[in-house]
């Protein structure tokens, strides 16, 4: 046998090795699933149950494409790999779930796999779901099932190569996912725990609010240390750093109010984080809303560092962006950038004009900013877009302009910031 012989049979039985320790690696843990039928109707409260419990893990807003069938899938979810399309969630017995039985969903949200044994791609935050307990994972299920079924195909996932392979995902899996359950922390008391259990799991907060790598997946998807959205190009801040979205000095009345209506005396929410608010939390009960203020409140807190000095702008900058800003904005941001109490925010000392990251400010200048309509706040002020209206120069001057006036701070918007999220990159 030659030495190239010998060379090959070897790196043969090391792919081969690697190959099985990834098959383990995806199947550690998890029982033989039953061929049980899917199982009689559950009982009314259940049902509710299982309704708030949906509606707190905001399933039906992936689930539903726009203008389509609450919970038949088909809506197109954007990652850096390619368009990932949801499932139909309904009780088809052809397209949906009217051939599962509830230890197949429970898989699913256990360990990230679907009846037919097919590896999910975690655009579906099962990084998440796998810390809810199987009596949550059963009243979702049943709840799932006594909705009207919808005849709708599942669209086919629009991957690039090698990303669109099983062997891909498994590899992927095997670094970054591993089945677990929810502990409850000893020291803690029980709204504390149960704000964890929402924010770890079923709300999936970290899906949006986690530092993310080139293959789209975190370290430790238990952190809210905040990162850019990718495509979206919103960024979702630190819920550790008070300086972005921490909570930490905020009363719990006016976290739980932010989460209900959309808006507190220390902010509001637009972007991403409306349709949370507007399809989820504002649903939420009054005792989990406060479970999670009361989690989000306690996280450690980290004080970011201060930013070096930034270059003072360019004179034709600054007189772009002051002008800019009188003609567009003052009207109802103040002409010192004091807001109107109840209807436009201040941006004098607001958090998130002052964010190291400008993503969120271009996102809203672009596409307008918009609170959700909620039972506390139902006719919400909103921003016009300026997309079609106002160059990345124009964008970037007045940016620089509100970030540096006021008391203001940050650092200058350049025309490369905005190009790149406008969606040039």
């Amino acid at each position: 046998m030659t030495r190239w012989t010998k060379s090959l049979l070897g790196l043969l039985a090391l792919l081969l090795l690697a190959a099985a320790l990834v098959a383990w690696l995806n199947v550690r843990g998890e029982a033989p699933l039953s061929d049980a039928p899917p199982g009689a109707p559950a009982d009314a409260a259940t049902l509710e149950r299982g309704r708030q419990l949906a509606t707190a893990g905001n399933c039906q807003a992936c689930h539903s494409a726009r203008g389509g069938e609450p919970y038949a899938g088909g809506r197109g979810i954007a990652t850096p790999f390619g368009t990932v399309y949801a499932g139909n969630l309904t009780p088809d017995p052809t397209h949906g779930l009217g051939q599962w039985n509830s230890d197949a969903f429970w898989r699913a949200l256990h360990h990230g796999r679907s009846r037919d044994g097919r590896l999910l791609y975690p655009a579906f935050p099962y990084n998440n779901t796998t810390l809810v307990t199987r009596d949550d994972s059963d009243a979702i299920y049943h709840y799932l099932r006594s909705l009207p079924p919808v005849a709708q195909a599942n669209r086919p996932h629009e991957l690039r190569w090698p990303f669109s392979t099983q062997a891909a995902l498994a590899v992927w899996r095997a670094l970054y996912f591993r089945p677990a359950s929810f502990e409850p922390a000893p020291q803690q008391n029980a709204e504390w725990n149960r704000g964890a259990y929402l924010v770890q799991g079923l709300a999936h907060c970290s899906a949006c609010h986690a530092p993310r790598n080139a293959l789209g997946a975190s370290s430790n998807m238990l952190d809210l240390a905040g990162g850019l959205i990718p495509l979206q190009n919103w960024y979702a801040p630190s819920l550790n750093a008070p300086q972005e979205a921490g909570v930490q000095n905020w009363p719990l009345d006016h976290i739980v109010a932010l989460f209900r209506d959309g808006r507190a005396p220390g902010g509001q929410v637009t972007g991403p984080m409306a349709e949370v608010v507007l399809h989820s939390t504002q649903h939420w009960r009054e005792d989990e809303l406060r479970a999670m203020a009361s989690y989000l409140k306690a996280l450690p807190r980290v004080d970011l560092a201060q930013p070096a000095p930034a270059a003072k702008p360019a004179s034709r900058t600054l007189e772009l962006g002051a002008q800019l800003y009188g003609n567009l904005c003052a009207s109802c941001h103040g002409e010192r950038g004091e807001g109107i109490a109840n209807a436009y925010p201040a941006l004098a000392g607001n958090r998130a004009v002052l964010m190291g990251s400008p993503a969120n400010l271009v996102q809203t200048v672009l596409n307008g900013g918009f609170s959700p309509a909620t039972a506390g706040h139902p006719r919400p002020y909103g921003m016009p877009p300026y997309l079609l209206s106002l160059s990345d120069a124009d964008i970037a001057a007045v940016l620089t302009h509100v970030r540096g006036s006021w008391g203001n701070q940050a650092g200058a918007v350049g025309e490369l910031d905005v190009l790149q999220l406008r969606g040039g990159r």
